[in-house]
């Protein structure tokens, strides 16, 4: 099973992507002309260095949470269909309490980063924080002072 999901992936990645026509680009056509660079990460000109870690730690954070899923399905399953034998219940155990320590292991270092990149910069990273939570809910007409 796992064999054919890798070939689905493998096989969406190859094929199902676009691929850029380079042929017809007129900056193709003179070797002299210089190579430039567009921005791949599309940040906003008056970003700092605290948007673009927030979108690296964002990326890693959402590869990260799907191998720990990953783990928590694989290590279930091992547990689940173990049929009595107490090997296989300990591994699928193991790879579950191993897969909880890795995902609050991640957690606490976000936070120890967050924390750390908001003490230099004195800015926090993109997300939302309290008080963008609080103006986005005061634009929608809710008070916290009465509840509605």
């Amino acid at each position: 099973m796992v064999f054919f999901v890798l070939i689905g992936n493998t096989t969406y990645a190859v094929i199902g992507q676009p691929v850029p026509d380079v042929t017809n680009n007129p900056a193709n056509t003179n070797p002299g002309t210089p190579a430039t660079l567009s921005d791949p990460l599309n940040l906003p000109k008056d970003s700092g260095v605290q948007v673009l870690i927030g979108r690296v730690i964002n990326a890693a954070l959402g590869v990260v949470g799907s191998l720990a899923l990953l783990m928590f399905v694989y290590g279930g399953l091992l547990w689940m269909t173990s049929g009595g034998n107490d090997e296989k219940v300990k591994q699928g155990r193991e790879i579950l309490i191993w897969a909880t320590a890795g995902l609050a292991l991640v957690f606490f270092s976000y936070v120890l980063v967050r924390f750390v990149i908001q003490g230099l910069t004195g800015q926090a990273l993109p997300g939302a924080t309290q008080q963008e939570a609080s103006n986005d809910a005061a634009q929608r007409g809710f008070n916290y002072q009465t509840g509605q």
